[in-house]
């Protein structure tokens, strides 16, 4: 009874697939009564009139609305009548159980619900020829764009089966639906605004795809998401939608990138631009695939590494850089209402499009959480430190703590040293206005400094002091995770390091930088040509980092001079003087101790020690002191001081023995 039901159900499912099946029904031996053949007899009966050709001609010059699709596509790929009837057919199976059941009747006893290349041949003869039917459908655009696909490879041709991608099944009907590693990205991705300046350049670069002149082109964003943002711009622009193709796909080590075949329909029938995400390092190359039957306009989406390329040819290329100060205001504004504190944000941290949208949630987000309906500046630098997504901490370490103005114990020279580098970090924007043309000319707003200087006297707290005074998150490069055995891995490496901090506007350490940017050595194998190139490329990124970089050393004699030339500070931190001694002393005793100011002067005096090692005397001193519970004394110190000494290989001095 279900069966007969379906059959006389209203015949709705288009003209096109109707004239198909009545071809097929022309098969069926006399005297089926199977409700398959029902089923076919019943649409043969509403598509007949007049032979197949003229119910096919009368279906195309009065289409009905569920065959437009196809028809916009049959006229964009120039499709062959015969073509046409296949894809209708073939659609007709995904869709329609009883269709499928029909052709499986049809083809007993190979079997098989999608129509096979002998069968077509066979309902459409009264177009061509067998032969000629099968040869249009080998050979025609309709599997050379995807829009069919010929399964059973091993199977003799006649008994190949075809089939419409689902993908492409649900286009036809009106519907969205992408293969693997694809997506449109509309509902998991957050709202990011984005600036006037880049909003008039998306506009003109979508009039130049639009002209064909060129075709492709690539944007170059450090973050995704606003890259993706531009993408989805410049397809708005073109009354088009933007589909994401992950080219480089994270964690799929040996998967091969995904095919284009069956996208250049997928592309016309849902009005959509193709956007291929790109991951290539420095030195890769990345090529733009060939969409058969495509000859719209194409985006990439990559970082600032590598190269790409289009028919041959090095892509046009537009870098998404740091929006001017009035632009971050008014993205502020949008992020986290108007008022001074999206006015302070904007002058003083040099964030992108995409940086300050994740902030803004962020920090609202928190806000609400803490029941508050007032924004305050701790929001935003809380919010800092979410690297949400970014893959930041897999390449460096966050150091969180605070470190104020009294925990940074230097003398005059080394604080004033500080004090001009705090400078050059908070007017690295303005640094060049009314400064002559020799100044601005490829001035970079990035600032690299080197502290150098014995183990223990201070250069990670005063990095750590310099993040605490401008109010930025500061990070420690994991040198185990940037260095790599194999050969242009490290660049790679430090290349998204660098990206993902330029991105993120967070302070970079790195401690021992000389194990990165040493001295380049003779060569004398290929082992030192390549550690060359790898110093190389280090020298010449660094010197384009948008970001603020610190780099920390027991020796300056240990970089290359070329390196030293492209730092825009160089720091010495000396060992302490007596002075300096008793004021890290009484740093890091605060008041939990009973030394007098004698034995104070005589202890900084006694021994020239790092702030480090004071540190350590102190905290063995506490050990000792908090087991009696009672304050720190002079002998607790001395058994901190005497631990340090044979730590260095020295003498405890002999005057503290008499004085302890």
């Amino acid at each position: 009874m279900a069966e007969i039901a379906r059959v006389a159900e209203p015949l709705n499912a288009g003209g096109i697939r109707s004239c198909g099946l009545a071809a097929l029904a022309a098969l069926l031996p006399s005297g089926d009564a199977s409700a398959e053949a029902a089923f076919l007899r019943a649409r043969s009966a509403v598509a007949r009139g007049g032979s197949a050709q003229s119910a096919l001609s009368r279906a195309v010059q009065h289409p009905d609305a569920s065959d437009l699709p196809l028809l916009k596509l049959a006229d964009e790929l120039s499709l062959d009548r015969i073509e046409l009837l296949a894809v209708a057919l073939a659609a007709a199976v995904e869709m329609d159980l009883m269709c499928g059941r029909a052709i499986a009747h049809l083809q007993l006893p190979v079997g098989g619900s999608r129509p096979t290349l002998g069968l077509l041949a066979a309902a459409l003869a009264e177009f061509e020829s067998e032969r000629e039917v099968i040869e249009c459908l080998l050979t025609g655009a309709a599997v050379q764009s995807g829009l069919l696909v010929l399964l059973n490879e091993t199977a003799p041709i006649a008994e190949r089966a075809v089939a419409v991608p689902v993908p492409l099944c649900l286009a036809l009907s009106g519907r969205d639906a992408v293969w693997p590693a694809m997506s449109f990205g509309d509902e998991s991705d957050p709202e990011i605004a984005l600036p006037s300046s880049v909003l008039a350049e998306a506009q003109r670069h979508a009039r130049g795809l639009m002209a064909g002149t060129p075709n492709v082109l690539a944007l170059r964003a450090g973050s995704g998401l606003e890259g993706k943002a531009v993408a989805r711009e410049i397809a708005s622009a073109m009354d088009l939608r933007a589909l994401f193709i992950e080219m480089d796909r994270s964690g799929s080590a040996g998967k091969p990138p995904p095919s284009t075949n069956g996208l250049g329909p997928l592309l016309m029938l849902r009005q959509l631009i193709p956007v291929f995400c790109f991951d290539p390092g420095p030195g890769e190359r990345r090529t733009v695939p060939v969409i058969s039957h495509y000859s719209g306009p194409m985006l990439v989406l990559c970082g600032h590494e590598g190269s790409i390329e289009a028919n041959g040819e090095t892509t046009l290329s537009w870098r998404i850089g740091v929006p001017p100060r009035d632009e971050r205001r008014e993205l502020w504004h949008i992020a986290i209402g108007k008022g001074a504190l999206a006015d302070r944000l904007a002058s003083d941290y040099r964030h992108r499009s995409g940086r300050i949208a994740q902030l803004g949630r962020i920090a609202r987000q928190q806000c609400l959480l803490d029941g508050r309906t007032r924004l305050e500046f701790g929001d935003v630098a809380a919010a800092s430190w979410a690297g949400e997504g970014s893959g930041l901490e897999a390449l460096a370490q966050p150091l969180p703590d605070l470190i104020p103005d009294e925990a940074l114990v230097a003398g005059p020279l080394l604080r004033a040293e500080l004090s001009r580098l705090l400078l050059r970090c908070r007017s690295r924007e303005s640094l060049i206005e009314g400064l002559g043309a020799s100044a601005v000319a490829r001035y970079r707003p990035g600032v690299r400094a080197l502290f150098t200087g014995q183990s223990g006297t201070g250069k990670t707290l005063a990095a750590g002091w310099l993040a605490t005074q401008l109010g930025l998150p500061i990070y420690r490069a994991d040198l185990a995770s940037v260095t790599s055995k194999y050969i242009g891995e490290t660049e790679k490496n430090l290349a998204q390091l660098l990206a993902r901090a330029e991105e993120s506007g967070i302070i970079l350490l790195f401690d021992e930088a000389d194990s990165l940017f040493g001295k380049r050595t003779e060569v004398k194998e290929s082992n030192d040509r390549f550690a060359n190139a790898q110093t190389n490329y280090l020298l010449q990124r660094i010197e384009t980092f948008d970001g603020i970089a610190i780099l920390t050393s027991n020796s300056r004699a240990r970089f290359d001079p070329a390196f030293c030339r492209r730092l825009d500070l160089i720091i010495e931190f000396p060992l302490p003087g007596p002075e300096e001694r008793r004021l890290l002393w009484l740093s890091h005793l605060g008041s939990h101790h009973r030394l007098t100011a004698r034995e104070l002067n005589q202890i900084a005096s006694a021994i020239d020690l790092a702030g480090g090692h004071i540190r350590n005397a102190v905290l063995t001193a506490a050990v000792l002191a908090q087991a009696d519970n009672r304050l720190i004394e002079y002998r607790d110190v001395y058994v901190g001081l005497a631990d340090e000494c044979r730590k260095l290989g020295r003498q405890t001095p002999a005057n503290l023995v008499r004085s302890g």
